[in-house]
Parts: C-alpha cells; sequence; structure tokens
C-alpha cells in the first residue's frame, strides 16, 4: 500500500473520538472533536497531492479516498443530529447520494476520480460540519445552519452530475 492510501487510511483513525467527543459535548471536547475533524480532513488534499507528487495514483485510492471522505462526514452529521443540530432528513439526502453515487462508480469499467463538482461537495460538506461541530456563539447557528443546507444542495447538484449521460462529440467523417 502506497503513502497516500496510507494517509487516506488513517482518516478512519479520527473518527471514533470525534463520535465519542460529540456524544455528551462540552466546549472543551467540541474544539477537540473540531480539530480532530479539521486535522483529518486536511489530509484529504494531503493524499491526493502526494499521489499525485509521486506518481502514486492507484485504483485502490480512487476506491478508498471518497469512501473514507463518506465515513468522515456522515459520522459527525449523526452526531449532529443526535444533538438537534440539523434534520435527518437533510442527512439523508446526503447519504442516499453517496449511496447512488458509490452503486454507480462500481458498474463502471474504470474507477474515475472526483469531479470538480464532486470536491466542491466536499469542500462545503467539510466547512458546514466544521461551523456546526464548533462551540460558537448563538449568532453563528443560523450562518452555519445555510452552510448546512447548502452542502446538501451542491451534494444534490453533483450527484445529478455524475448520473446524467455524458455527452460525447462523434467524428463526423
Amino acid at each position: 500500500m502506497t503513502l497516500p492510501n496510507w494517509i487516506t487510511f488513517s482518516r478512519l483513525l479520527g473518527i471514533p473520538f470525534i463520535i465519542y467527543g460529540l456524544h455528551n459535548p462540552t466546549p472543551q471536547t467540541r474544539w477537540v472533536c473540531l480539530t480532530i475533524f479539521i486535522i483529518a480532513a486536511a489530509t484529504d488534499w494531503l493524499d491526493g497531492y502526494l499521489a499525485r507528487k509521486l506518481n502514486q495514483i492507484s485504483d485502490l485510492g480512487k476506491f478508498l479516498d471518497p469512501l473514507v471522505d463518506k465515513l468522515l462526514v456522515l459520522a459527525p452529521m449523526l452526531s449532529l443530529i443526535e444533538l438537534g443540530q440539523i434534520p435527518a432528513w437533510g442527512v439523508f439526502l446526503i447519504l442516499g447520494r453517496e449511496l447512488a453515487i458509490a452503486g454507480w462508480r462500481v458498474s463502471q469499467p474504470k474507477i474515475s476520480g472526483a469531479n470538480i463538482w464532486g470536491k466542491l461537495k466536499t469542500v462545503t460538506q467539510i466547512i458546514a460540519i466544521a461551523l456546526l461541530i464548533a462551540p460558537l456563539s448563538p449568532e453563528w447557528e443560523l450562518p452555519s445552519l445555510i452552510a448546512f443546507w447548502v452542502s446538501v444542495a451542491l451534494t444534490l447538484i453533483s450527484g445529478a452530475i455524475y448520473l446524467l449521460p455524458q455527452n460525447t462529440v462523434e467524428d463526423s467523417n
């Protein structure tokens, strides 16, 4: 297994700590969870950068990276549902999209990396989760919820873009 794939896999290690810390959160545990989450999310950029720089892009990495991203995003969202910060149906929309795209990807003859919409979706999800985990003042509640709903919208848009038939230009000669 390559270094970028090990870094991808390491993101999984933070998930139990985030879930545990958000079970009965205090401001201090929220800061710890936020720190763990941001470090784990930053490794998403690092593993991709190293895979390209070291010429270690692999089918395992193309499969593992989005899977770990989904777990890193959905685990704290489930905790945030339990805390009453976000509605379950919004997370259900994200989960439904992720399952649909995962099913679509395995039916493809070649594993492809994420497109710009998938990357934008991931970034907005990370921002929303970070805002929702952080023990911010009540003035941040509405901006945090707006960030969450923007991430839901981009999740659905990016899913539709993946599933729409791709137009191909055929040679007319």
